[in-house]
């Protein structure tokens, strides 16, 4: 069994990786000094799809390769971890219209912003449940979580 795509497969990631480059020159040193949300709302989408890329990665590849698989289930949490900070810096930024802060309750509603504008709160809890199912408690808040085995 082959542990490559396919020659004719198309391989998105450098495409990805190349906009986020040319969105941090275009917007960062000319921009706002501070991070909007909707900004923090498209970089947490960003951070959940590629935690689904690393699940879908790691699952694959540790059924032949344990140890890579190990390192990838890491690259996985450490993700989530980013994308955890990146929901909890949503909610400490304040609100573009009035200067509030939503109250934390807000965000178990699922649209503390209300639909359909930023869904950050729906996409956060529906990847905390996979999340859940896909690592332990104990992983997600170890200080270290790699090198499983060698």
């Amino acid at each position: 069994m082959s542990r490559t795509a396919s020659p004719t497969a198309q391989d998105f990631v450098p495409f990805a990786t190349a906009a986020l480059d040319f969105h941090r020159a275009l917007n960062i040193p000319g921009g706002p000094l501070v991070t909007t949300r909707a900004e923090l709302d498209a970089l947490h989408a960003h951070l959940v799809s590629l935690y689904g890329l690393l699940d879908a990665h790691a699952g694959r590849t540790g059924q032949l390769v344990a140890v890579e698989g190990d390192q990838l289930r890491t690259a996985r949490t450490r993700i989530w971890q980013a994308a955890e900070h990146l929901h909890a810096a949503y909610h400490a930024a304040p609100r573009p219209e009035s200067g509030e802060l939503p109250a934390p309750e807000a965000c178990q509603a699922g649209l503390p912003e209300g639909a359909p504008e930023l869904t950050i709160c729906q996409r956060h809890q529906r990847t905390a449940h996979l999340v859940r199912r896909r690592t332990t408690p104990a992983d997600l808040h170890a200080p270290f979580t790699g090198l499983v085995r060698r």
